[in-house]
């Protein structure tokens, strides 16, 4: 159950022009507990303007919640929240939600049924006179490609329509940060990649400094600029796409990005001992216990007279591409290889296998 935020102690901050050398959203620190469950735990985060972060992780991780804290309908214990420098939240008291100059977009859209389209996209526009809010609604329905649709009703729209509006919604108002929580999940998947697809463009043009919540790796790795990990609570690694898939930093990263051959062993010098033969390990002292990751997809298919021996035992078609289940010696689990859909191998043979030792990942086994 959550509570309802404090009576705000903090002065609103200044919707004046924000200074460009300044994080647009700087968290630090910021915890909270629903009775016994510690849902957020020393959380500290930068979000720099025009930027789209993704936080990613599990249900249940501390996403939502963390969104929730930074438009102000939850109150953190501790820690603070700042926006272009001004405080909006310290150890549980905080500026009211619609001070805060933040935009929030939920799951299901919460499209009042009522109202029209573009009494929707106004509602937020209370404040201004009536002919600039018609004026500044129109423009953000242009720029969703919905002008034709502002006399239209919520129940007449599609899934992907309802949500183009509810996103004209929460930039109408020109907020400093946008959040926007699991906004593609009640899409089937064709609507969905479109619509990200629309959605992504609309925000680069806006400008707009955007937090996105999700469960979905593909989606933050092809949305965000960053990502920001979460596991119980916590931010367990930010970093571009590429830093998270192919510098994980612990074992948790590595696997909640796609399949990832693991190998336990201990550094003996300045190495650790695979399947594949010894693999360099700069940086690690002498006997330290280590966990080497490799992705699939730095494996490759060789003759059979190659060091490593696999035998493949499943074969399955998917369309662009193919997917082997392989045998591999020295490997308790069966290796899942992508090839090309012409590969030619087949359930049965047996193959070589050989890796490149540069795209492999090495982590602390105590980390996770």
């Amino acid at each position: 159950m959550t509570r309802p935020a404090e009576p705000s102690a903090i002065d609103p901050p200044s919707l004046d022009l924000p200074r460009l050398d300044l994080p647009r959203l700087d968290l630090h620190g910021i915890g909270l507990r629903f009775g016994a469950v510690r849902a957020l735990a020393d959380v500290s985060l930068q979000v720099r303007p025009g930027e789209i972060l993704a936080l990613l992780g599990d249900s249940g991780c501390g996403k939502s919640t963390l969104l929730r804290a930074i438009a102000g309908l939850e109150q953190p214990e501790t820690g603070t929240v700042r926006l272009d420098g001004a405080l909006v939240s310290e150890g549980g008291r905080g500026v009211a939600p619609e001070a805060r100059g933040v935009g929030l977009m939920f799951q299901d859209y919460a499209l009042f049924p009522h109202l029209t389209v573009a009494e929707n996209v106004r509602f937020g526009l209370h404040g201004k006179p009536a002919a600039e809010a018609r004026a500044l609604a129109q423009a953000r329905l242009e720029q969703v490609g919905l002008a034709d649709r502002a006399r239209s009703y919520p129940g007449t729209l599609s899934g992907g329509e309802s949500q183009r509006v509810a996103l004209a919604r929460a930039l109408a108002p020109g907020p400093r940060v946008l959040l926007l929580d699991e906004p593609f999940s009640n899409l089937d998947r064709r609507t969905r990649d479109r619509v990200r697809d629309d959605t992504l463009a609309v925000l680069r043009a806006s400008g707009a400094t955007t937090l996105l919540v999700t469960h979905d790796p593909e989606e933050a790795l092809g949305f965000a600029d960053r990502i920001a990990l979460m596991r119980r609570g916590r931010i367990v690694q930010v970093g571009t796409g590429p830093d998270l898939y192919l510098r994980p930093a612990t074992r948790f990263a590595a696997r909640f990005f796609g399949d990832c051959v693991e190998f336990d062993g201990t550094c003996r010098d300045g190495a650790v001992a695979t399947p594949f033969g010894p693999v360099p390990t700069p940086g690690q002292a002498e006997g330290a216990a280590i966990t080497l990751g490799l992705r699939p997809e730095a494996i490759r298919l060789d003759a059979p007279g190659a060091p490593l021996r696999a035998v493949v035992r499943a074969r399955r078609f998917l369309g662009a591409g193919a997917l082997l289940t392989l045998a591999v010696e020295g490997l308790p689990e069966p290796l899942r290889l992508p090839v090309c859909a012409d590969d030619p191998h087949r359930a049965g043979e047996t193959v070589g296998l050989t890796f490149d030792p540069q795209r492999c990942f090495i982590f602390a086994r105590e980390a996770d």
